[in-house]
């Protein structure tokens, strides 16, 4: 999720768990352990794909979490000593702050290695596109309301609750959604005869109306929308390419490896000028995708392994695209 919205979860569990007794000093350590896991952006890293791959990992792990939840929660329970609050108080505000910050990264696409440092791939639910204003905006009323209200004021705090509790409510419809939608993907690709390895059904940007689906199909993937304004439960899907052949000679080379732990499957392989491409299916649309690498070159007929792997500059939707996903939004299909 987007680091505003991850700040302002943060500083809403912070309040909810230690307000009534630390008031807005809750709110502040809430909103910086609620942010504090991105900062694994800045980590340097061996060449592009492990800068993509490695995010989202041990500082958003459960496991790293419930460690250094008591360090830092008996920390803050000696700086702010006078207002009484227990050491466990301060650790569960710690723990929650950085806890839902991954869980919320985890109903993404992207993908959240919560239990690192097991080697299984990351959770990524992707029930919710990484900026919702709506959930953002349910969290920042109820976040501004503890902000200006007095502190022995009871009003502040159940606002605050309020909001996060409506935006959890939000997330969870969100996961029911996906569920219909995905079961109508299936039956209609099932009614069409399509053979499919898998599926994923997600959000298009900044709503939870329009959705897209990808199907790994043989030699390819199929793509289709549907809109919950949709007079019927159909989604008409069309085919792309994808030569999974290709990597047969790369395919032991750790960026291959890598990109097919992270996508969970869900990539296109082609080749363009004599240099293999793989890109990541679960962020974009055709044709305009986020994360796309180069993993091999071609030399005398022979494609060998690109060591490192580049990345391909991101193709993220422009006004145009936008523009398209408001129109099918509200179900106009042409």
């Amino acid at each position: 999720m987007d680091p505003f919205t991850q700040i302002l979860l943060g500083a809403a569990v912070g309040h909810a768990t230690l307000g009534a007794r630390v008031g807005r000093k809750a709110l502040f350590w809430g909103a910086v352990f609620g942010g504090m896991p991105d900062l694994d952006v800045y980590l340097p890293h061996a060449d592009e794909v492990a800068a993509v791959t490695n995010h989202r990992g041990f500082s958003h792990s459960l496991v790293t979490h419930t460690i250094v939840a008591p360090i830092l929660g008996a920390g803050l329970a000696r700086l702010h000593a006078r207002d009484g609050a227990s050491i466990t108080r301060w650790t569960l505000l710690v723990w929650l702050a950085l806890a839902t910050h991954a869980l919320l990264d985890a109903t993404t696409i992207y993908g959240t290695q919560l239990f690192w440092p097991s080697n299984g791939p990351p959770v990524g639910l992707g029930s919710i596109f990484i900026i919702d204003p709506l959930y953002t905006l349910l969290l920042l009323v109820g976040v501004l309301w503890a902000v200006f209200a007095r502190r022995k004021s009871t009003i502040g705090r159940r606002a605050n609750r309020v909001g996060l509790g409506l935006s959890t409510a939000y997330l969870a419809g969100a996961i029911f959604i996906q569920a219909q939608v995905r079961d109508i993907a299936e039956s209609e690709l099932t009614r069409q005869g399509a053979e499919y390895d898998r599926l994923i059904a997600t959000p298009t940007p900044f709503n939870l109306l329009l959705w897209r689906v990808v199907a790994m199909v043989p030699h390819g993937y199929r793509e289709g929308y549907y809109s919950l304004l949709d007079p019927l439960p159909e989604i008409r899907f069309e085919q792309y390419p994808s030569d999974e052949s290709l990597l047969s000679s790369v395919d032991d080379a750790p960026a291959v490896t890598r990109l097919r732990w992270f996508t969970r499957g869900f990539y296109r392989v082609r080749e363009i000028d004599g240099r293999l491409e793989i890109t990541d299916l679960r962020m974009g649309f055709e044709p305009r995708y986020v994360f796309s690498f180069v993993v091999g070159h071609r030399q005398a007929g022979i494609m060998h392994p690109l060591i490192p792997a580049e990345r391909v500059p991101a193709e993220r939707p422009d006004a145009e695209a936008l523009q398209w996903v408001w129109q099918r939004m509200l179900g106009e299909t042409n």
